[in-house]
């Protein structure tokens, strides 16, 4: 898979700035909020008596690791401005573009 064009979805930038170049640290990271998006997947749904909760983690953890387009989803969300097929949608896109980032990463090293 070739590394898309994720500047509306991921600003992998900010978060290589943030660990200061440690690609283990960029890695470490994006590893868990992988994990992490695993367990909030199941709360992403309005029958779910925690999905406040967990739209409020993800947007706290998206906006850490540079997936900015989902922590604004998850802030309408809260707002009532969005619904959670909105946030589950752009965590799958968050997502995506993650994978895509380690594989490019690992195919260049």
């Amino acid at each position: 898979m070739a590394r898309r064009d994720n500047s509306e979805v991921m600003d992998f930038a900010y978060l290589e700035g943030f660990a200061a170049g440690d690609f283990a640290v960029v890695d470490e990271v994006l590893a868990l909020f992988r994990q992490q998006a695993a367990l909030w997947a199941p709360r992403l749904d309005s029958g779910h008596p925690g999905w406040r909760d967990a739209v409020h983690t993800v947007k706290g953890a998206a906006r850490g690791v540079g997936a900015f387009a989902l922590g604004e989803v998850c802030d309408r969300c809260e707002a009532g401005q969005a619904d959670l097929e909105a946030v589950r949608d752009a965590l799958e896109a968050a997502l995506a573009d993650i994978a895509a980032y380690v594989e490019d990463r690992a195919a260049r090293s």
